[in-house]
């Protein structure tokens, strides 16, 4: 019977992240975590497969800005699944043998690296269950049978929002909601008057109205042509890159400006720009359970902030007051209408009132000491760690 190696305290065992989103795709949850982490543990930030013509399997190191080792592993087009999977498995066991640590913290934001991984010895196992993957464009079918694995494997869970918190919390007994946070300093810049405008944006008039973010099958195209054409006179940038779906079906009009994808470092200068954010969701499987980490961004900018009916922002941003929740373009409209004539000195103090108590360093630090609790004992035996959840 297999059983978990007793170890010292994990303060600053080095970790290995398995993750479906690149390190250099758009900066949020998992760079503003591992980041963080960075500070006390070496990191390693393992993506998905590139795939060339005519190379052997490598790993592609790189070392971001952040002191986090990057690894891309690279492999022949011509390898079928289980090759691909034999070959991670390979790369991942020579990266692992480079790190010399028998301490090693397994992290974890996409189940299906389990087929390459579940052979690792580890002092910890962690699933940050950022998303509702399964109900993603594209997801794999075997997804859910891998995330009911990585349930039973991992000793800790956090969850990137409250609503799917409550989805996941019986499926485990260390379950924990760690919504997504602010770094308020960084978009605090936005309210600068020194802000300058950036090029592509100044020759649009006003006022503008901006979203930021991943543009996917999230995304309600009609929402936001229905209220353009609407408000022809009202501005709509959009900021972001397109994928998983075609960029043909992005809707053109005069007033809808898609400006494409912008660093982390660019988004406040833009942001200064806007009268007002939204956040045009579309309701469905994919959105369930988000918790949109711009939600607090745009609020931190000083924007006032309209959002289509996304359950982890009417709660508790819409019931607080601090965004409007439209529930069709013409709410959109009408809402915005009142929120550009509105005073926003009462509605920024309640803000940042808010946000006072919200950070990436206070979530990461949470998100830490549970961590610290939840280090598998001495002596529990995986099958006693299975029994232990087969009821939920």
């Amino acid at each position: 019977m297999a059983t978990f190696r007793k170890t010292a305290a994990i303060a600053s065992s080095p970790i290995l992240c398995f993750s479906h989103l690149r390190w250099n795709f758009v900066y949020q949850r998992p760079q503003h975590l591992l980041s963080r982490a960075a500070e006390d543990h070496e990191v390693f930030f393992f993506e998905e497969p590139v795939f060339a013509e005519g190379i052997q399997p490598f790993v592609q190191r790189t070392r971001s800005n952040e002191g986090i080792t990057v690894l891309v592993p690279m492999l022949p087009k011509a390898m079928n699944g289980p090759q691909i999977t034999r070959a991670l498995r390979s790369l991942v066991d020579t990266v692992v043998g480079g790190i010399g640590r028998a301490d090693l913290v397994l992290w974890y934001y996409t189940p299906m690296a389990l087929p390459f991984s579940r052979h690792l010895a580890a002092c910890l196992r962690v699933y940050d269950n950022m998303d509702e993957l399964s109900a993603f464009s594209g997801a794999p079918p075997r997804l859910i049978a891998m995330e009911r694995e990585l349930f039973r494997k991992v000793d800790v869970v956090f969850t990137g929002g409250q609503s799917l918190y409550e989805s996941k919390k019986k499926r485990h007994p260390n379950v924990h909601a760690c919504p997504s946070s602010i770094d308020a300093s960084h978009f605090g810049t936005s309210r600068e008057a020194s802000q300058r405008e950036p090029h592509d944006q100044a020759s649009i008039s006003g006022p503008r109205v901006g979203f930021f973010g991943v543009i996917d099958e999230r995304m309600d195209l009609d929402f936001l042509a229905k209220a353009a054409a609407i408000r022809p006179q009202w501005q709509f940038v959009m900021i972001g890159p397109v994928v998983k779906i075609d960029p043909s079906s992005l809707p053109q009009r005069p007033n809808i400006h898609w400006l494409g994808p912008k660093t982390y470092a660019q988004l406040p200068a833009y942001l200064a720009g806007w009268d007002l954010g939204f956040m045009p969701f579309a309701l469905n499987e994919a959105t369930r359970f988000i918790s949109p980490t711009k939600t607090p961004e745009f609020l931190a900018a000083g924007i006032p902030l309209v959002s289509t009916a996304i359950a982890d922002v009417i709660r508790p941003y819409g019931e607080l007051g601090l965004v409007e929740i439209a529930h069709s373009p013409e709410d959109l409209v009408n809402l915005g209408t009142a929120l550009l004539a509105r005073p926003t000195l009462p509605w920024l103090t309640r803000v940042d009132q808010h946000l006072a108590g919200m950070s990436w360093d206070l979530t990461w630090a949470s998100m830490h000491r549970i961590m610290l609790k939840s280090q598998p004992q001495a002596g529990r035996t995986v099958s006693a760690w299975d029994e232990a959840v087969s009821h939920v």
